[in-house]
């Protein structure tokens, strides 16, 4: 760090009789030197610090800071080149939508009667929805998907997406399966991702992406969303793997992380792609020590980011 100003400036140094020969040496070299800088300048020259420096996320997404030179100082503004990159990052999603869809919600058990009660997936009927899991200490499954709903709409709106969750802890329960399926479907959305964690036995461990079956029953007609679900399912199981480091599944599924179902109604009852995350086990100690963790959780999201991006930009 340098510090400038009368306080530290060095003391005027004494007077030399070299002083004359010295003034007409500089008188001779400083004009070349100029006229030397100016000539690379005009070619288009730049030193190590030619350029400003942007930090953090685009757009002023979460993380975003100032550029600056370390010392909470703002530095020079950013050259257009990284300004046009920086505005190209943020708009890179612009006009595409995403929602999220945190399963359960955290009140859902002061409510059995409402999220006991049946509604029609298509094939058949079935509960409006459940509590959810939670580890053995007790972080509930809904408090997990939500944080990482929230991590995950901060990255994608950090990128121009426009981004909808389904609940918000703002309601008492639900949405019903067949709502949260409505919602998507009426946001015209490219990808819906809802979240989870699996509550399975002791030893069971790993992530994985399940994607939506052919089903043409009743209200449920999935034949066009298909193929595009099990794209965007294949693209987020591998960057989820990549990013966070977990192994597919060692309990369902083939190994490949994606297991197809055709008895969820927020799958069957969706006319736009989507897939869901079961992001490891809560029921297992080891995977619970991942789940329970805030910089694992942020992992997470950056996968399943990752995946979506990757999807939508095609």
């Amino acid at each position: 760090m340098s510090y400038t100003g009368p306080e530290f400036d060095h003391p005027l140094p004494r007077r030399s009789r070299l002083r004359r020969p010295l003034a007409v040496t500089l008188a001779v070299l400083v004009p070349g030197a100029l006229l030397g800088w100016l000539g690379y300048e005009a070619l288009g020259g730049t030193g190590d610090g030619g350029a400003g420096r942007v930090t953090g996320a685009a757009s002023g997404g979460p993380g975003a800071t100032a550029a600056g030179d370390g010392d909470g100082k703002p530095a020079a503004s950013a050259s257009p080149s990284a300004t046009a990159t920086a505005t190209a990052t943020a708009a890179s999603l612009a006009g595409k939508v995403v929602v999220i869809d945190p399963g359960h919600n955290p009140t859902n058990f002061r409510h059995p009667d409402e999220i006991n009660g049946k509604v029609d997936v298509g094939t058949h009927r079935k509960e409006c929805d459940t509590t959810g899991t939670s580890t053995n200490s007790g972080y509930s499954e809904a408090a997990f998907t939500l944080d990482v709903a929230h991590r995950l709409s901060a990255l994608l709106r950090g990128q121009g997406a426009t981004v909808t969750l389904t609940q918000d802890a703002d309601r008492p329960y639900g949405p019903c399966v067949d709502e949260r399926a409505r919602i998507g479907n009426a946001a015209h959305a490219d990808a819906v991702v809802s979240i989870h964690a699996d509550g399975s036995g002791t030893g069971n461990r790993g992530y994985h992406v399940i994607l939506p079956g052919e089903v043409r029953a009743g209200a449920a007609d999935t034949r066009a969303i298909v193929g595009p679900s099990r794209e965007l399912g294949k693209l987020i199981a591998t960057d989820f793997g990549r990013v966070t480091g977990s192994a597919p599944a060692n309990y369902v599924g083939d190994g490949s992380g994606l297991v197809t179902r055709e008895d969820l109604g927020g799958l069957n009852l969706s006319t736009v792609p989507k897939v869901f995350i079961e992001c490891g086990n809560m029921r297992d100690s080891k995977d619970a020590a991942l789940l329970t963790s805030g910089a694992w959780r942020q992992k997470a999201a950056q996968g399943i980011s990752e995946g979506i991006v990757s999807f939508l930009r095609g």
